[in-house]
């Protein structure tokens, strides 16, 4: 594809691509003079800038402020430059960021003036479309509406009346087509006292059709009256032909009178539009055509009863505006937002209904700065609602705009494309109506139904009306103000500021492990950590990167993560960075930039741009890999070689897209790793690249030796160390590998005095004398039981004896010299001393004694 700069007539237009594109021209001047020229330059997804170089092709220290500045949609700039004498090569140099399918707007460049030119060029004659009824001029003419010329025309041919016509510039006239449905729209009128509005119809203008044709329709008949739809809320009609707003202070839902709020409420302001028999107050539309003004004056938008739908327009190339101005948002008088907390938000339902390439746009001013598109929808689209979150307090309008088709072209081919919005809703709004009253905290003087604003944090107790502030790690809701269902908890591991306006971490995070607890210092990486990833490239072969910045924990809630189009720069140098006006710059917990190097298109520096909000709101931190539908896979990242937990992030977006319904989201996990100290190292899942697979989950692993937990007396062990002259060391080490950082100290080595020898002997002579105490127990015990024994022996014998006989005493039991003691003694079932033993050990309670057989050499008659 050739990519260049196009002439249109009267002015001429940049390329829509992603290529660089130079306009040049070269002039000597004898003197010095400058150069003036016109532009609209509207959208920053193309950088434009002009420069002069000298024929040596050095840039000039006139042209130091190179970038153009941004304009209004549909409104001209001009730029002017002093020339030096001598050679000037002058550079007007485009170049188009195209990240995805859509073509960027293109820059218009006219009326392009050189003072100081050295000599007079040669004349030209007019082009066809135009004429000089003056030789010499310094330009040519274009032809009015309805006429042509041809080249060298001095002047313009008028068109046959009723039969033929011409666009502006034309150099011929073409035969008028017989009118159909396409060349007419209709309207209604205000409503009369009898609550009736007609419908009328219109051609559009300019009329190019003939009704006198065979096949042409001709005007519907208008004056068709029919009921008129209700006030919108907060409107009530007072038997008028118009809706009134109500009174402060008062209510109603469009279709009954206003009424006062009662005791202890407050009107609930905001506009909400649903009925569309006229067009609001504070709304207005127009008819835009881009270096053309054939649509100037004609209604852009027209009103359809239940919607508003985009009107005719001049040709399918115009713009079609729709503005409505809101001076101001401030939370309900019942609380006060906090800095950074949600003020208000407008929602509206729209839908589409094409054939061509038509895209509708949602744009936003702030402070009449500048305009921004916030979203944009191509093709058709299904019925549905769009919500923009407004975060600050300041003089507001919102655009829609409408182009059924992006291609130079003057007909009315798809007249039939449209949009219809059928409501817009806005709460908050500093000048709004109310539809309803919602309840508010009485103050100490119980005066009527007026309020007075709650602390913030602070929620109204439906019972009493009567502020109450939030319960600890709460946040308040901003659409709910009263009753405690109005604090929503925090998520886990996380807690609310003083003022309950924001959920964060404090970078402080305790899990518990199989009987041990885990504690976590975050506080090192609370410092905004980034992330330059790629390159990646264009269809067009433009280098680019994607720089993401990440504001973990801490400041309070702070968001620290800062984006911004750096080409603002240059361009809007009374800019402070930080300011509440620099509206190129975003803060979040999460943000991204495309990143185009230096040496990329020729830029001598590099250009950040498109920066958008991936997390605005903190969620929770926890070990766990989902918390709210948020889910990490865990193919998603390699897995930790360490037995410590990863610690994940969670965050999410409010603001929702086509293509990310529910928002953004994004998982940031922590991973102990103590080969990365300090900061350590930020990257994204090897499968997505970007940083994310679907363009709404976003993914980062975060590894540094910050993320392990704080260490434990579990941490280390104890190494005793020989005895050396009576003594010995003990040594404490940290465990192998090491996953823990800071927490308590490493003890001190400790030396204590040898107990190697002197506890042996201890030990020995313990042993020792439990032994001796248990023999002499033993032998005491059986010495007992001898006695026993020999005492029912002798019983036995006594016994024996008395039986028999009764026999003389001996006279002596003693044994004489020389005699032989012929008697022995046999005992039968002896017990063995392990036999005793065990008797003594079970303690039986039966009686042994032992049975003895007595065998003598005696006759048995003795």
């Amino acid at each position: 594809m050739h990519s260049s700069w196009i002439p249109r007539g009267n002015y001429i237009e940049s390329n829509r691509d992603d290529c660089t594109v130079s306009l040049i021209y070269a002039v000597h001047l004898k003197k010095s003079g400058y150069v003036f020229f016109e532009y609209q330059y509207v959208d920053n997804n193309i950088f434009f800038e002009f420069f002069i170089q000298n024929d040596q092709c050095q840039e000039m220290d006139t042209t130091t402020d190179k970038w153009v500045k941004l304009t209004d949609n549909g409104e001209w700039g001009s730029h002017s430059v002093m020339l030096k004498s001598g050679t000037n090569i002058l550079y007007w140099r485009t170049t188009g960021i195209l990240m995805g399918s859509k073509a960027v707007k293109p820059v218009l460049v006219k009326n392009i003036t050189i003072e100081g030119v050295a000599y007079t060029s040669e004349c030209f004659p007019c082009k066809p479309g135009t004429f000089s009824n003056k030789p010499g001029s310094f330009s040519c003419q274009v032809c009015p509406r309805n006429t042509y010329s041809e080249k060298g025309a001095k002047e313009c041919i008028r068109c046959k009346e009723d039969a033929q016509f011409s666009e502006e510039g034309s150099s011929e006239c073409m035969e008028r087509p017989p009118c159909t449905t396409k060349d007419y729209f209709q309207i209604h009128t205000p409503c009369d006292g009898d609550g009736k509005t007609q419908i009328m119809y219109k051609w559009i203008e300019p009329k190019i059709c003939r009704e006198d044709l065979t096949d042409a329709i001709r005007l519907p008949p208008s004056g068709e009256k029919k009921d008129c739809p209700p006030c919108n809320p907060g409107f009530y009609n007072n038997g008028s032909s118009s809706c009134q707003p109500c009174p402060p202070g008062t209510f109603s839902d469009g279709t009954k009178e206003c009424r006062p709020c009662p005791a202890g409420t407050e009107p609930a302001l905001g506009f909400e539009y649903k009925w569309w028999n006229v067009l609001p107050g504070n709304m207005k539309t127009s008819c835009f055509n881009v270096g053309n003004s054939k649509c100037d004056g004609m209604n852009g938008w027209e009103v359809a009863g239940d919607h508003i739908q985009s009107g005719a327009g001049g040709s399918d190339n115009d713009y079609l505006i729709l503005n409505l101005h809101i001076p101001g948002f401030k939370p309900p008088t019942s609380m006060t937002g906090a800095t950074g907390s949600e003020l208000g938000r407008i929602t509206f339902v729209f839908e589409t209904l094409c054939s061509a390439d038509c895209v509708l746009y949602f744009m936003v001013d702030i402070n009449r700065k500048s305009t921004n598109v916030v979203e944009s929808w191509g093709g058709t689209k299904e019925k549905q609602a769009y919500t923009h979150i407004i975060f600050k307090n300041a003089t507001f309008t919102f655009t829609w705009a409408f182009q059924r088709t992006n291609q130079g072209q003057d007909n009315r081919r798809f007249i039939n494309d449209m949009v219809k919005i059928y409501s817009i809703i806005a709460t908050n709004a500093v000048d709004g109506v109310a539809s309803s009253c919602r309840a508010c905290a009485l103050g100490s003087e119980q005066s009527g139904s007026s309020c007075v604003p709650c602390p913030p944090g602070h929620y109204i107790e439906k019972e009493t009306n009567q502020c109450k502030e939030c319960p600890p790690d709460t946040y308040l809701s901003i659409h709910q103000v009263y009753g405690k269902e109005a604090c929503i908890p925090c998520g886990p591991g996380s807690k609310s500021t003083q003022d309950h306006s924001v959920c964060y971490s404090d970078c402080f995070f305790y899990h518990e492990k199989e009987n041990q607890s885990l504690h976590y210092d975050f506080s090192n990486l609370s410092s905004v950590g980034s992330l330059m990833n790629g390159p990646s490239f264009t269809s067009k072969g433009t280098k680019y990167f994607h720089f993401f910045n990440i504001s973990l924990c801490g400041h309070e809630g702070k968001k620290m993560a800062l984006c911004t189009n750096n080409i603002s720069d240059f361009t809007v140098k009374e800019m402070v960075a930080g300011s509440d006006d620099y509206t190129n710059l975003v803060g979040a917990f999460v943000c991204q930039s495309t990143i185009i190097p230096s040496e990329s298109k020729g830029f001598r520096a590099a250009l950040s741009s498109q920066s958008i909000i991936l997390a605005d709101t903190f969620l929770g931190v926890t070990v766990e890999t989902t918390l709210q539908n948020i889910n990490i896979k865990e193919d998603m990242f390699p897995v930790s070689p360490s037995q410590i937990p990863d610690v994940h992030f969670f965050y999410k977006s409010s603001t929702t897209t086509t293509s990310c319904i529910n928002g953004r989201s994004t998982a940031v996990k922590m991973r102990c790793n103590p080969t990365k100290p300090a900061a350590g190292m930020i990257s994204v899942p090897s499968k997505c690249p970007a940083g994310t697979c679907d363009g709404c989950a976003f993914y980062f692993l975060w590894e540094s030796a910050e993320a392990c937990p704080l260490c434990t007396e579990h941490d280390f062990h104890e190494i005793e160390g020989a005895c050396k002259r009576g003594l010995q060391e003990t040594l404490y080490v940290w465990n192998e590998p090491k996953w823990c950082i800071k927490g308590i100290s490493l003890p001190e080595k400790k030396l204590s005095t040898c107990e190697t020898v002197d506890f042996w002997l201890k030990v020995g002579a313990g042993v020792g004398a439990f032994t001796a105490v248990l023999l002499v127990a033993l032998t005491c015990y059986f010495w007992k039981k001898n006695q026993k024994l020999e005492y029912k022996y002798s019983k036995l014998v006594m016994t024996t004896n008395s039986k028999e006989c009764e026999l003389p005493a001996a006279d002596s039991c003693a044994i004489m010299e020389g005699e032989d003691n012929e008697e022995e003694v046999v005992y039968s079932n002896k017990q063995s001393l392990l036999g005793k033993l065990k008797s003594l050990a079970t303690k039986e309670k039966e009686d042994h004694f032992e049975s003895v057989q007595l065998k003598t050499s005696r006759s048995p008659n003795i």
